[in-house]
């Protein structure tokens, strides 16, 4: 907001420090005596940090009509300018309330987003794109890992428990897995030759219009899964996809993984996304250190990792 910076130019003209913090505690003062409430130091320092975020008035000032100011103050104490743009551009194209964004980036959306293992100009051209076309990409919606502590698993458990349980609890798995997904069915029964063959679950998600299959595993992740999810999406594809869909996808939720593995298997480029999951979650530092890596460690590989990062 232009309060803002002319707080910033004007008051403090470029004072920090304990003499700033003086000049704002007294100009909260003048400013409720003048106009009442809602002009506290805290209430200051927002606007400072919003000019400070937002300095282009020019481009910020068309948000104004589809956010809120509750949705600023989340977005401008996310420091990372790419992490931002996510969160901006998911809250205005999901239309997102202040209270789901402030959930989302206290649950580390982004950095379990397949997207942010992207290079970074290929994350803003998504950005780019989902802002002016409309589709969702799978990079954007796909997660890694899926955060399952709802279920409450026992630390012994087959894959049975663990479908069941997501089940017991499919409103809360269908908001990990994200906007768009429809459940379809368990142990989706399909025929080749006179072989039966399950698929765990099934879902439809329609912002992607694709069917999605998911896998589950209760261990780490076997080369041997791509041939069994291969089979699954390409008779989808045969006997169930509709005209107007895009082609099936496949979710393999495992208890690990070996990144190079899933590099040379090459599964992005026959739809197949491999993610952990989580059955417990570990102390917030400890996951977002976690997940920070793992982000640099795929933009390494991928040689889109920028300077500041390293």
């Amino acid at each position: 907001m232009a309060g803002g910076q002319r707080i910033a130019t004007t008051v403090l003209k470029g004072e920090r420090g304990e003499y700033g913090k003086q000049v704002i505690e007294h100009l909260a003062s003048e400013l409720t005596l003048a106009f009442g409430r809602g002009w506290s130091k805290q209430q200051l320092r927002h606007c400072l940090r919003f000019a400070e975020t937002f300095p282009d008035l020019e481009i910020v000032s068309p948000l104004w009509r589809q956010l809120s100011w509750s949705h600023f103050k989340a977005l401008i104490y996310v420091d990372d300018s790419l992490k931002r743009e996510f969160y901006l551009t998911m809250a205005l194209q999901e239309r997102w309330p202040t209270r789901t964004l402030a959930e989302r980036i206290d649950a580390q959306l982004y950095e379990r987003t397949a997207i942010s293992k992207k290079p970074e100009q290929t994350i803003r051209n998504e950005l780019t794109a989902l802002r002016e076309q409309g589709p969702m990409s799978a990079p954007l919606l796909l997660k890694d890992p899926y955060v399952l502590d709802f279920l409450e698993l026992n630390d012994s458990y087959l894959e049975k428990d663990l479908e069941d349980a997501i089940l017991r609890d499919l409103q809360q798995f269908l908001l990990e897995l994200g906007g768009g997904f429809t459940f379809m069915a368990r142990q989706f029964r399909i025929q080749v030759d006179d072989d039966d063959y399950y698929i765990d679950l099934l879902f439809y998600n329609r912002k992607l219009k694709r069917l999605v299959a998911i896998d589950l595993k209760v261990g780490r992740f076997k080369p041997e899964y791509k041939g069994q999810m291969e089979l699954y999406l390409r008779w989808l594809s045969k006997y169930e996809q509709e005209a107007d869909e895009n082609p099936p996808l496949g979710i393999i939720l495992c208890a690990g993984k070996k990144q190079e593995q899933i590099e040379l298997l090459e599964l992005d480029e026959v739809g197949i996304h491999v993610a952990e999951y989580l059955t417990s979650l570990p102390p917030k530092a400890v996951l977002a250190k976690r997940l920070h890596q793992a982000m640099l460690d795929a933009r390494q590989r991928l040689g889109g990792i920028s300077e500041e990062e390293q």
